[in-house]
């Protein structure tokens, strides 16, 4: 006997989780619509659209043609009222050759001379004259089809490219999504799988340095030598992840307003107004401002502020040891105030219920160097020296699959027009070697 599917599962606590079969098939239908809508839409465009144009280019033949009259072909959009207003586009009547002998017709109308206006549609006709030869095309599967201009319509491409394609890619994604998911709960959802730890390196666990268990690899550390002092610190930047996620977002966002607004243009040039599209066009181009905003501003902060560099006169660090900074900030206007900070943070990443959480604390900071009323010359760089000693009791750096000891060194800068900025740079602190032969402070 089949059991039909329960809309809520068991109770936890005051509440009832949902039914993970419904809500897979929810989840699946969605997506398997979003996807329908995407093959119908990119079938649309290839019949109508890029077979045609596409034909055209490969499989028409060539021929010479003679004009030997002139017309306009009408365009009238029918509407519930009765007859819409019509548009008007030049087409030339002509002679031409064929495999099967003389052939005689009107050729398709020629592109981009579109207009609401009779008159000017006529005019257009002026620069073609009775008698004249111009090069040609014809279909050898009809001979009676044939054009004079070949070539691609770029926007009707582009749309065809990124509307359907993302319809396509996030319905079959989600559509996959939850066929994985189907019948499994979301314990088992959550376990990794192979294909998430190809894609998340992290999922494997992080790497350890050769002979130091539990200590962090420091690869990153010595791979790139400094100018001044011998290593240059990597930047953990989560701005330019930012940055570089706007800025995606406002172009694709964008791409796909222009391409609504050229068909709407070309319907209002046309006579015609879709108010449900211009409806639909207001919100879309809100977004589309907002997030053009959102990234000039990210990227006037980062390129008013500058890039920040750090070097470091010695690898790898020790509890004890002292080691030599310099530090460069680039950059234009003037910073209220620049700090360095030596800074100890421990992470746990533990789970409850269903959900992973993250927790982080920093035990333990200490401030190695601060600047105030900064001058900043644009094509300049500030640059300064600082002392910095790991303290000899400290715990070196460790890492595990739930737990992380992390050293670093922060910039702390706060410009007079823009907001303050935060720009870590990750240590790796080895244990002591002195402590480590005495049994203590090993991992």
């Amino acid at each position: 006997m089949v059991r039909f599917p329960r809309f809520f599962g068991k109770k936890r606590g005051h509440r009832r989780t949902g039914s993970q079969v419904w809500a897979s098939f929810g989840d699946g239908v969605f997506h398997a619509a979003l996807f329908a809508v995407g093959l119908v839409f990119a079938a649309m465009l290839l019949s109508g659209v890029a077979v045609p144009e596409w034909r055209i280019n490969h499989r028409y033949a060539p021929t010479t043609c003679t004009i030997i009259g002139t017309g306009l072909v009408r365009h009238t959009r029918i509407t519930p009222a009765g007859n819409g207003p019509s548009t008007w586009q030049p087409c030339l009547r002509v002679r031409y050759a064929t495999s099967d002998g003389p052939a005689e017709a009107w050729s398709q109308p020629l592109r981009g001379r579109l207009t609401d206006d009779r008159s000017r549609a006529v005019a257009s006709l002026a620069s073609w004259h009775v008698g004249d030869v111009v090069p040609g095309w014809y279909d050898p599967a009809d001979i009676r089809s044939v054009v004079l201009e070949r070539g691609y319509n770029g926007w009707m491409w582009l749309m065809m490219l990124v509307l359907p394609g993302a319809l396509i890619i996030l319905g079959g994604a989600g559509l996959i999504r939850a066929i994985n998911r189907w019948g499994r709960s979301e314990e088992r959802c959550a376990m990794p799988t192979r294909l998430s730890g190809m894609l998340d390196p992290l999922a494997t666990g992080p790497r350890h340095s050769a002979g130091h268990p539990g200590v962090p690899a420091c690869d990153d550390m010595i791979n790139s030598p400094g100018t001044v002092l011998a290593y240059r610190l990597p930047i953990e930047s989560p701005e330019s992840w930012t940055l570089i996620g706007f800025g995606l977002f406002a172009v694709s966002w964008n791409v796909v307003l222009v391409v609504l607004m050229v068909g709407a243009g070309l319907d209002f040039l046309g006579g015609t107004v879709d108010w449900l599209l211009f409806a639909f066009i207001i919100p879309f181009a809100g977004v589309g401002i907002a997030a053009v905003v959102a990234f000039s501003r990210l990227l006037l902060l980062a390129t008013a502020v500058g890039t920040t560099q750090i070097e470091i006169s010695a690898q790898p660090l020790r509890p004890g040891g002292s080691y030599t900074l310099l530090l460069a900030q680039g950059g234009s206007g003037t910073l209220e105030s620049l700090m360095l900070r030596l800074t100890l943070d421990e992470q746990a990443t533990f789970t409850q219920g269903t959900d992973t959480r993250i927790e982080k604390l920093t035990i333990w900071s200490q401030e190695i160097r601060s600047w105030h009323d900064l001058q900043l010359e644009p094509g300049t760089r500030f640059e300064a020296r600082a002392a910095m000693t790991i303290p000899a009791d400290a715990m070196h750096s460790f890492a595990s699959e739930h737990n992380l000891v992390r050293w670093s060194i922060e910039v702390r800068g706060k410009p007079t027009r823009w907001p303050a900025f935060v720009r870590t740079f990750p240590l790796v602190v080895f244990p002591d070697v002195a402590r480590r032969d005495d049994g203590e402070g090993a991992p």
